[in-house]
């Protein structure tokens, strides 16, 4: 409970329900370790904060975005809360400084890898919901999450890297990257993964991540800053020939 107290100062909001907001807070591997000392762990509450967060996202998009298509709202609301968007959210509030885990899970930094920082927070919206109610549990996200919904990113930026990946390498190359694990390694509960990315036989990129779809994005992102280097260097350089 300890926990759940210091999280509702920061917090400032009127917390009444500290058990519930101690369940929000406590992973699954910590509840095994300690059966009895939690009212449960927060997968349950993950389920209903993933709800809410994509409404509420979805409602202040379409208010703050009045010219955008469904596409290109489709395209703001996944930036926001896909992993790395709810993960960034968390950091805000400093959220992994509040997590139980497990021993097999704490260790190194634990409370701070993105996924588990995301899926934390969808519990956490899914108590202050269960505890406050849905108005308080929208301005509050709204307002946290306020720099991400005003932001006025160009299209072409709000898409994944493996998609404009795919769009310069067709373009300009006529190919389609492919991906390939190097390495997968580790206990299933920490398992790294190492992806390559090869585009027309060469390989361009490299990324590590804790799933299969975080590397190849982060190999994605490599190989895109390599062929815009390229394209670049070509730019100037027939620039310079004229």
């Amino acid at each position: 409970m300890e926990r759940a107290e210091h999280l509702a100062e920061r917090l400032g909001l009127p917390i009444r329900d500290r058990r519930l907001l101690g369940q929000a807070l406590t992973h699954a591997s910590w509840l095994h370790e300690h059966p009895g000392e939690a009212a449960g762990h927060n997968e349950r509450l993950e389920f209903l904060g993933d709800a809410v967060i994509n409404l509420v996202v979805s409602d202040a998009l379409y208010a703050r975005h009045p010219d955008d298509d469904e596409g290109l709202l489709s395209a703001r609301r996944a930036v926001i809360v896909s992993a790395a968007g709810l993960a960034r959210l968390a950091e805000r509030i400093d959220l992994g400084s509040f997590v139980a885990l497990g021993e097999g899970e704490a260790p190194p930094d634990g409370g701070h890898r993105p996924v588990l920082l995301a899926s934390t927070f969808e519990a956490l919206a899914g108590a202050i919901l269960l505890d406050l109610g849905w108005e308080a549990a929208r301005a509050w996200l709204a307002a946290l999450a306020a720099p991400e919904l005003d932001a006025a990113t160009p299209p072409d930026d709000l898409k994944s890297p493996k998609s404009r990946l795919q769009e310069f390498a067709q373009q300009h190359l006529g190919t389609r990257p492919e991906y390939r694990v190097v390495e997968a390694a580790g206990p299933d509960h920490e398992k790294v993964f190492r992806v390559e990315v090869e585009v027309g036989h060469e390989t361009l990129g490299m990324g590590v991540g804790s799933s299969r779809r975080q590397a190849e994005t982060a190999a994605a992102a490599e190989a895109i800053a390599v062929l815009e280097a390229r394209s670049a260097a070509a730019e100037t350089a027939a620039g310079s020939s004229r």
